[in-house]
């Protein structure tokens, strides 16, 4: 049935280009975090994530999935929710019992936490991919693969110890495979087909160019500013003519509060070589028109304006001697 509904995704994922990351594979993701205070107080938050999209959370005192786009629920049945709800607060409720009844054999001391993220991954003309790993504070601990739960390095004996012990569970064992095979996979499909009218968004990007702090005297802090754009894959570039300037220095993609993105790409150069530079911007919102923003242009206007500010106070100048003279 996954194989019959993988066209889909030759639609809804975007386009790609091989000189950037500019094609991702799409993903959904469920992230559980523990925190144990003591044995009688946890503290546990959910959430699931198309992507970097959070579309799902979790209240852990009731097992309530909450929606939160209209989407949110793809095509599953309400029934098929019930029963994800309550696989999801049956599992978290055993686990965390386990993990209490063990903690002394296991060494852990209270306070401390555990971070779980099951993720399914599809890429047009692939098989899905799933995994689930798990962190103890803040640090690899165990992962499940091949049906089964297998200590990371970082664990040492004490993740080895819990592996064991999961790996007894031959019903947990079959959720999780179940959850990473199949569920995740046809939801991750559905929420595509359903939410396609917020994911396939366009929104065209704005640009600009700025400079930033002198790294030192004779080199100049170009920067290249690129917001408001939807959906995130985008490429940026400074450029010398036609060729890609290899010392562009590449931030983070931010998300602006309208659910945007910014993104700034640096360059540090001589003085002399800032005039020849451009920064071009490839994104799907443009039909194939890209950006290009000439810094000699940005050079020149400011030019103009301190000329202009010359003139003016030489004009005023010459008027208030030739005022005082007459």
């Amino acid at each position: 049935m996954l194989f019959l509904q993988l066209p889909l995704l030759a639609v809804l994922l975007p386009a790609g280009d091989s000189k950037d990351d500019f094609q991702e594979p799409v993903s959904f993701q469920i992230i559980q975090i523990s925190s144990f205070y003591n044995r009688s107080w946890v503290r546990t938050l959910g959430s699931g994530w198309l992507g970097e999209l959070q579309t799902h959370g979790w209240v852990s005192d009731t097992g309530t999935i909450i929606f939160l786009w209209p989407w949110s629920k793809g095509n599953f049945s309400n029934e098929e929710w019930k029963e994800q709800e309550k696989l999801l607060h049956l599992s978290s409720i055993e686990n965390l019992q386990t993990i209490h009844n063990h903690a002394s054999q296991w060494q852990l001391e209270y306070p401390f936490e555990f971070q779980m993220a099951g993720c399914c991954k599809l890429h047009f003309g692939e098989a899905s991919v799933g995994f689930m790993h798990v962190a103890y504070q803040g640090s690899d601990f165990m992962s499940f693969q091949n049906n089964s739960w297998l200590p990371s390095p970082e664990g040492g004996r004490r993740a080895q110890d819990v592996c064991n012990l999961f790996n007894g569970d031959k019903v947990g064992l079959e959720i999780t495979h179940r959850f990473l095979s199949d569920t995740c996979p046809r939801l991750l499909l559905s929420l595509l087909d359903a939410g396609k009218a917020d994911l396939q968004r366009q929104v065209m990007p704005e640009a600009w160019l700025s400079t930033g702090p002198s790294p030192c005297p004779g080199r100049l802090m170009l920067v290249c500013h690129v917001s408001g754009f939807h959906p995130k894959p985008i490429w940026v570039m400074w450029m010398w003519g036609e060729q890609e300037h290899l010392g562009t220095q590449r931030g983070d993609v931010l998300p602006n509060a309208d659910g945007t993105w910014y993104l700034r790409k640096s360059l540090d150069v001589e003085v002399t070589e800032a005039a020849g530079l451009s920064c071009r911007v490839r994104h799907s919102s443009l039909g194939g028109q890209d950006i290009i923003l000439y810094r000699e242009h940005h050079s020149s206007v400011g030019l103009i304006i301190l000329a202009v500010i010359v003139l003016l106070v030489l004009l005023t100048g010459l008027a208030f001697w030739l005022r005082k003279r007459w």
